[in-house]
């Protein structure tokens, strides 16, 4: 179900709903921790950085898209999205433990510590996004874009910043697709991006 069925509302079948569809299923937070996973882990020891990078990706992507899918095929939820709140928690609960786990085995088995903090940033801010959740639908989509937009800058330089832009797409495409509204993708944002960085900068 998605955020306008949940609340009642018709679901637009513009164009521009077409193009939004396309851009929040291409852009999800699955596709920027890879993204991540394989350019900091890039960055951090070339091929064997992006061996940890892919490793961390498991935990942090792979393994809750599998407990996503499953759910889906159960009936449990309609998309990867989730959209009613209670589903988002549950989905978001799980995913935060799968990060977790993956944050120590990374260390358990000696990961570069930028490779470690990487992962923990993504932890932490799947934390504070879910905090928020269960009172306001804040955006995932949103916070996991412009906090994997900001770690890359943190990482390769200010000139990564030229992708908010595609951060705004991205938020662009939720507001469209009437899954949020636009002071969840703008609150999402902030708070993605702010607890990101704090966290990469801090740890690594």
């Amino acid at each position: 179900m998605s955020g306008a069925e949940e609340r009642g509302l018709p679901v637009a079948t513009s164009g521009a709903s077409r193009a939004a569809r396309l851009i929040t299923d291409g852009l999800d937070p699955k596709t920027w921790i890879i993204a991540d996973g394989v350019l900091v882990g890039w960055h951090a020891g070339r091929f064997a950085g992006v061996g940890w990078g892919l490793l961390g990706c498991l935990f942090a992507a792979g393994i809750p898209l599998a407990f996503i899918t499953y759910g889906i095929r159960r009936g449990r939820w309609a998309d990867r999205h989730v959209g009613p709140r209670p589903q988002r928690i549950l989905v978001m609960s799980f995913a935060g433990t799968s990060v977790a786990a993956g944050t120590l085995l990374l260390w358990a088995l000696g990961a570069p510590r930028t490779m470690i903090a990487l992962i923990a940033a993504m932890l932490v801010t799947l934390a504070a996004l879910l905090a928020v959740t269960p009172a306001w639908k804040i955006s995932v989509h949103a916070g996991v874009s412009a906090g994997s937009v900001a770690m890359l800058a943190m990482t390769y330089g200010a000139w990564m910043l030229l992708a908010c832009p595609v951060v705004a797409l991205v938020g662009w495409s939720r507001v469209e697709l009437r899954d949020h509204t636009p002071a969840q993708v703008l609150a999402g944002a902030a708070l993605g991006g702010a607890v990101a960085a704090a966290t990469f900068a801090l740890a690594r």
